[in-house]
């Protein structure tokens, strides 16, 4: 949804804008392409092993120290980062909030029941404890509360009965107990909301998003725009209140009527973009 992030945001020469979630790069460099000349994209991501990929990429397009700054934090961070940047605040700013690709298809990150590899999903692999340590130590009511909340998963209390507390070290581990606990097609369409609800506690993603949603109007200048794209339900229900409340409190001018979605050609090239929502809004002006 490239084009349609574009829009919302419409970089223009000379302003100042921040990518929260980095990744690979692609919203980045088209935003920094729009932002010349003169203007300045902070990139955020917490992931340490992405962040230097990305960053090599991008300086090999010419984007300098002056055009593009990075930094690897969450993009909850973004506050304190423009404090110490001395910035004000900024013009636009887009999240994107699904995984990368380079994430999804390393086996060693642990995010997929699709690969065998260690269970992690950590954003950061260095800070934190690992979806399998999180698991072991869950009680039942613990782990149905995650799978629930983080994944509207209708089977949460029979999963979370059979595997809290369990030592389960391997994505392929997690994937063959689910399948030993429900029928074939319960169990297919199980896995991937259960992945996600482990990756969303491991990194404490709602919580995260809740607190740029609330800073989200003090970092953005009079009639700033900001574009965030979700991936599933609980992202864009906390997106979508948190921008109508600013639109009700006349912090934003406009928000976006109803989520933008990809195009079917999209989604024939990249399926993963299928479940993708844009949400947009434009920051009130000065008194």
């Amino acid at each position: 949804m490239l084009a349609e992030v574009l829009s919302a945001l419409d970089p223009r020469p000379g302003e100042r804008m921040a990518d929260g979630t980095l990744g690979h790069g692609g919203h980045a460099a088209e935003i920094l392409a729009g932002l010349q000349p003169g203007g300045c994209l902070l990139a955020l991501d917490q992931d340490p092993l992405q962040l230097p990929a990305t960053e090599t990429r991008l300086r090999a397009r010419g984007f300098t120290a002056e055009s593009l700054i990075l930094r690897r934090s969450n993009f909850a961070g973004l506050p304190r980062i423009l404090a110490d940047l001395g910035w004000t605040g900024l013009d636009g700013v887009l999240l994107d909030l699904g995984l990368s690709s380079m994430q999804i298809d390393n086996p060693e990150r642990g995010f997929s029941y699709k690969h065998h590899g260690p269970l992690d999903m950590r954003m950061n692999p260095n800070r934190g404890e690992t979806a399998a340590a999180w698991l072991a130590k869950a009680d039942p009511d613990k782990l149905e509360a995650a799978l629930a909340r983080n994944a509207d998963e209708p089977h949460a209390p029979r999963l979370a009965r059979a595997l809290a507390g369990r030592q389960l070290e391997t994505c392929e581990a997690l994937a063959d107990a689910v399948r030993s606990l429900l029928p074939g097609p319960d169990a297919e369409a199980a896995l991937p909301r259960v992945f996600q609800a482990l990756r969303i506690q491991v990194n404490d993603e709602f919580g995260a998003l809740e607190s740029i949603l609330r800073d989200l109007p003090q970092c953005l200048n009079p009639h700033g725009r900001v574009a965030i794209l979700t991936f599933h339900s609980g992202e864009d229900r906390r997106v979508k209140q948190a921008l109508a409340a600013g639109r009700k409190d006349g912090t934003y001018a406009e928000v976006s009527p109803s989520p933008l979605r990809p195009s079917a050609a999209e989604v024939r090239e990249n399926p993963r973009a299928s479940c993708a929502k844009l949400r947009w809004a434009r920051r009130a002006g000065g008194t």
